[in-house]
């Protein structure tokens, strides 16, 4: 109840600040770095009201979401073409929705200091959930800017031992000059999770009549999970650097023939590009009888017997020098080239391989003289260092109405990555058609990619690993058609894998010599009419095998709303939204090595997951009040699984506040 009176009167404090006072600014802009150098590339700004409601909701950062159940907690796309491409540090893959790295992260040009600030929770006493975001953005002149933001996590979670307590924080600078350009980015995130394997009974969901019978009335957070003690912690740091030289020239201006006007031409760039990542994981489970669960594929305990305490680290730095003629620059400049090598060490840390009692032989002779003899065998951690070479180049074309096109290869010459091959390429067009304009956008990729290191080699309490996998080769092609007047989207894609690299029922990597086929899908389309809206979205996939890749046929999502303005300064939007995919053999989670695996044993989906909402926003200020889940125990039966053993979170209340502030 206090968070909600708090929630309040800022909301109406910040409303009445806003309402007494207009500021007045110029237009402030945002943008990207394409990787690896480190190319700005505009985006829009994140000030919409639209689907501010749903930021703290994981199933809505695709059509189809796998997650444990609670906020914060390791998650994977059902979605296919959705999902990213392993990193080195497989571990911090499920986290991906949390955190930064330098080509997610915004930089901003905002020529006043404006400080975003959020604050969204829900649910009770024992399940709240807290979500805090700071964001600042400020320019020191019109060419030098910084920035910071943090926000931290804490949700408790519906079920036991289902807590997540979240911290990331970057720091940023740019200055883009007219010869001088540079971006840094110093990125933070610590992320503590606790985990409970999921429901030992499924019953407590899909009949709880049966099993809670003569127990009087139980709550969620007392139905029985696989562990009770256990967590994950995944931390990490990013020190980026990307800046570059121009070679140019000036042009000369006159404006009303009295003021001249030098606008400076970039021909040439110098390019260089520094990235150095560190990243830990550590595995905990302090319960000795807990971790011999079968069912979680505990058959092993190659260390100790009293419990787990696995941990791994890892650090990277890779260089990047380039040159690019930049587009535009004449008129028979009409594409911009590049060319670059990258140098990367890579450096993972194991722990030391465990040696069989059997093999262990005790000392002929002893130090100290008594009759109590002990020896042991101490083993130091394994470390592994890998060094590579890569070399590339880019053509592109990014002016213009008519016709836009990137291709980006490149070719690993040293190292674990001699002979691999990264090639992507996009091409766009627009023309016009009576009175509406289609745009056509064709896509596709070539890797013949190593393994993820984590993939090859791996020590544990649990699993260990040593495999000698071949390069993976993927082929991906695609299109998308779109008319945006209309907001309809079609995109349809297949991909060809071989060499595919997954989990198995044993929760072990393996690899798949066979070409598998993947075919995608999607649709979209949005439908107003007055007040009232209407947004559809839906993707049918088919793997070709399902027991490797396994994928729902059918993911839909649907929102429907009405938006209206309230004494024309709030602006309303108060709907319903659902989310629904077909019944599948979906990976399951493994909490020790953060994995997702293949399991033929539960289905989950069909089954609509609905909320209900209003979103609003006046002036800078933004704010929601949802009920997650309203149709739970009304109509969608009892099967709310969001994953083997994990279920959906029961209904709950939440509210979320995004005030711009600008000074």
């Amino acid at each position: 109840m206090r968070r909600i009176l708090l929630f309040t009167l800022l909301s109406l404090s910040v409303q009445y600040g806003f309402a007494a006072k207009k500021i007045e600014i110029g237009e402030p802009y945002a943008w990207r770095l394409s990787q690896p150098l480190g190319t700005p590339y505009r985006i829009p700004m994140d000030t919409l009201i639209d689907n501010f409601y749903n930021s703290d909701l994981p199933a809505t950062y695709s059509t189809a979401y796998s997650y444990t159940g609670n906020l914060g907690g390791a998650s994977l796309s059902k979605v296919f073409f959705d999902r990213p491409d392993m990193p080195q540090f497989i571990f911090k893959a499920p986290f991906d929705y949390v955190i930064n790295s330098p080509e997610k992260y915004t930089f901003y040009n905002t020529r006043i200091p404006m400080t975003l600030a959020s604050y969204l929770f829900g649910g009770g006493q024992q399940s709240k959930q807290n979500d805090l975001k700071a964001e600042f953005s400020g320019n020191v002149n019109r060419r030098l800017a910084v920035a910071a933001d943090i926000r931290y996590l804490y949700s408790r979670g519906f079920y036991d031992n289902q807590g997540t307590n979240e911290v990331t924080w970057q720091a940023a600078t740019s200055y883009l000059g007219d010869r001088y350009q540079m971006h840094a980015l110093v990125n933070s995130f610590n992320l503590a999770t606790e985990e409970n394997g999921g429901l030992s009974d499924i019953r407590f969901i899909t009949d709880p009549d049966a099993v809670a019978s003569g127990q009087g009335n139980i709550t969620t957070q007392s139905y029985p999970v696989y562990l009770s003690d256990a967590g994950n912690r995944v931390k990490g740091m990013d020190y980026y650097l990307t800046h570059r030289y121009n070679l140019g020239f000036y042009k000369s201006e006159w404006v009303d023939d009295t003021t001249e006007v030098r606008t400076f031409t970039p021909v040439t760039s110098f390019i260089h590009t520094i990235d150095y990542t560190t990243n830990m994981h550590r595995f905990v489970n302090e319960s000795a009888s807990e971790d011999t669960t079968s069912a979680l594929r505990f058959d092993n305990q190659y260390f100790r017997t009293d419990g787990t305490r696995d941990s791994t680290k890892y650090w990277s730095l890779k260089n990047t020098i380039g040159v690019s003629l930049l587009e535009g620059f004449n008129r028979y400049a009409k594409m911009g080239i590049s060319a670059y090598a990258t140098y990367e060490v890579r450096r993972f840390i194991l722990m030391g391989d465990a040696i069989p009692s059997s093999m262990l032989t005790p000392p002929t002779d002893y130090s100290l003289n008594t009759d109590d003899h002990v020896f042991s065998v101490t083993q130091s951690n394994k470390v592994y260092t890998e060094n590579v070479i890569w070399v590339g180049g880019i053509i592109s074309k990014q002016q213009g109405e008519l016709l836009t096109y990137t291709v980006d290869g490149k070719i690993g010459l040293v190292g674990v990555d001699a002979g691999a091959t990264d090639i992507n390429g996009e091409i766009q067009t627009r023309f016009p058609i009576r009175k509406t304009t289609v745009q056509l956008r064709a896509y596709g990729y070539f890797k013949n990619e190593e393994p993820s290191f984590y993939y090859r080699h791996y020590v544990s309490n649990h699993f260990i690993w040593e495999n000698n996998f071949g390069k993976i080769r993927k082929f991906r092609v695609g299109g998308e058609f779109s008319l945006p007047a209309t907001g309809t989207v079609l995109n349809i894609g297949v991909e060809n894998i071989q060499n595919y690299v997954y989990f198995d029922n044993s929760c072990l990597p393996c690899q798949d010599t066979r070409i598998l086929q993947i075919f995608s899908a999607m649709v979209k389309q949005k439908i107003k009419w007055g007040i009232f809206n209407l947004n559809l979205e839906a993707v049918y996939q088919k793997s070709s095998d399902s027991k490797v890749i396994p994928l729902p046929d059918l993911s839909a999502y649907g929102q429907m709303f009405l938006d209206f303005r309230v004494a024309k300064v709030l602006q309303v939007q108060f709907g319903v939204d659902c989310k629904y995919h077909t019944s599948y053999y979906a990976e399951a989670f493994q909490p020790a090595t953060l994995t997702f695996y293949t399991q033929h044993e539960q289905k989950v989906g069909n089954y609509p997951l609905m909320n209900v909402y209003a979103n609003m926003k006046m002036k800078m200020v933004r704010f929601y009040v949802m009920y997650t889940h309203f149709n739970k125990g009304l109509f969608g039966g009892d099967d709310y699984f969001i994953m083997p053993n994990y279920p959906y979170n029961p209904a709950m209340l939440q509210f979320g506040l995004c005030v711009n502030f600008t000074n």
